[in-house]
């Protein structure tokens, strides 16, 4: 129980560091600066040289205490998330190295997540450090049984 609960508050540091590091290099800002949205989005996405398989990259903000902050995150096509889904979980997976990812649910780092529209990956650790990784769908604790439905790989 003890290494869950440890791995539920790392994972909760993490997601949350990630998320507020722009409130730390000078989110202060009364006014931040202007510059077209449609440029600096597609300049910003840390997706965009992962081939993706029923996952895309879309562009949110969240204002945790009022302020404001973009962020990108791999999210599952319409038609993955349509499919029917019953009696499992959704969770990341790295097959190569056997890790887990963590969803950011609102802004709540998750390690699975029962609905195809909550799953949500961050640029992390996890989506940077494994060169490809999966989403898949059943029981947790079972993953090579689980059924891949998206999958995400950064060719080197």
């Amino acid at each position: 129980m003890a290494p869950r609960i440890a791995f539920r508050a790392l994972t909760a540091i993490v997601a949350t560091a990630a998320l507020s590091l722009p409130f730390a290099q000078g989110a202060s800002a009364a006014t931040p600066p202007a510059r077209p949205a449609a440029a600096s989005a597609s300049e910003e996405n840390p997706f965009r040289w992962m081939d993706l398989e029923g996952l895309r990259a879309e562009h949110r903000f969240m204002c945790p205490a009022g302020h404001c902050v973009g962020y990108w995150s791999l999210v599952l096509t319409d038609e993955v998330a349509k499919r029917p889904y019953k009696g499992g979980e959704f969770f990341a997976y790295a097959p190569a190295t056997g890790e887990f990812g963590f969803f950011l649910d609102t802004d709540i780092a998750r390690r699975t997540v029962k609905h195809p529209r909550q799953v949500r990956l961050v640029d992390s650790d996890f989506t940077r450090s494994h060169p490809r990784f999966e989403v898949r769908y059943g029981d947790p604790s079972q993953p090579k049984q689980a059924r891949v439905v998206a999958r995400a790989t950064t060719w080197m």
